[in-house]
């Protein structure tokens, strides 16, 4: 069907009971909510959504974009009241812009920048598991930022990615990766220090920073070194990806700064 009009939709979600963006058989994914909660907006309108690209599950949202495809002309703010209103509470609705029918939020040219949310030594409080995950063990935090600014630059991503196809470029820019303390995502349970990997770029691989970010976690506790990251990122490595994925809760898609 050819829709007439179409729309870019900012979202936030927290993604923590939800198996990802992508509509999946027999679980709950943050599609099936958007297109779901969309059907109360607007009834008998036929629209159609796809989304900026893919979360993993339990993966969450400060900025995320659908492309809202419709055959009515959208009064933009009663729509946005009108989703918030139906929307459950792991979901806001923060704008939407009229866009040329023939853009395509997929291909258009972003820049995405992830946040992975940790902290390490003693067991965080239970309400924190959604958005920080906890290394029950002391790390080396200055080895671990030191070893984090490894990655910026151009590399090879063949150990930082699982299940690629043959189509897959491993050949990656990062704009910026850095270690920090986290200031940024705050509330009383949080523990009293807890940290952000953040990572900038154009283009990501399938777990690319869950996979960093395990290694990472390795470097802190001793079991690899920074001369390992170094020669993980060349391109004669031995292209067999890392087996340690870092859990997903941590990880926010932060911000995508959209070409529109």
């Amino acid at each position: 069907m050819k829709y007439s009009f179409s729309y870019i939709v900012r979202l936030q979600f927290l993604g923590f009971r939800f198996s990802g963006w992508q509509k999946q058989t027999n679980a709950k994914t943050l599609h099936d909510m958007v297109d779901k909660t969309l059907s109360f907006v607007f009834e008998d309108v036929h629209y159609k959504t796809i989304g900026v690209g893919r979360t993993d599950a339990k993966v969450s949202a400060n900025t995320y974009y659908i492309q809202m495809f419709t055959d009515v002309l959208v009064d933009e703010d009663s729509f946005i009241d009108s989703l918030n209103a139906n929307f459950s509470p792991d979901f806001k609705a923060i704008s939407i812009q009229q866009v040329e029918r023939g853009f395509n939020v997929i291909n258009s040219p972003k820049i995405k920048e992830y946040h992975y949310y940790f902290s390490f030594g003693e067991k965080n409080h239970p309400f924190a598991a959604p958005f920080i995950v906890n290394v029950d063990e002391i790390l080396g935090l200055e080895t671990m930022q030191q070893a984090a600014k490894l990655f910026k630059g151009e590399h090879y991503f063949h150990k930082y990615c699982t299940r690629p196809s043959e189509k897959t470029i491993f050949k990656r820019i990062i704009d910026s990766c850095e270690i920090v303390e986290n200031n940024i995502l705050t509330a009383n349970f949080f523990p009293e220090k807890s940290y952000i990997l953040k990572v900038r770029g154009k283009g990501f691989l399938r777990y690319q920073i869950r996979l960093m970010m395990a290694t990472l976690f390795e470097v802190g506790k001793g079991n690899l070194d920074l001369q390992f990251i170094e020669a993980s990122l060349k391109e004669d490595n031995d292209r067999k990806y890392m087996r340690n994925n870092a859990p997903s809760s941590g990880l926010q898609l932060y911000d995508i700064e959209l070409d529109l």
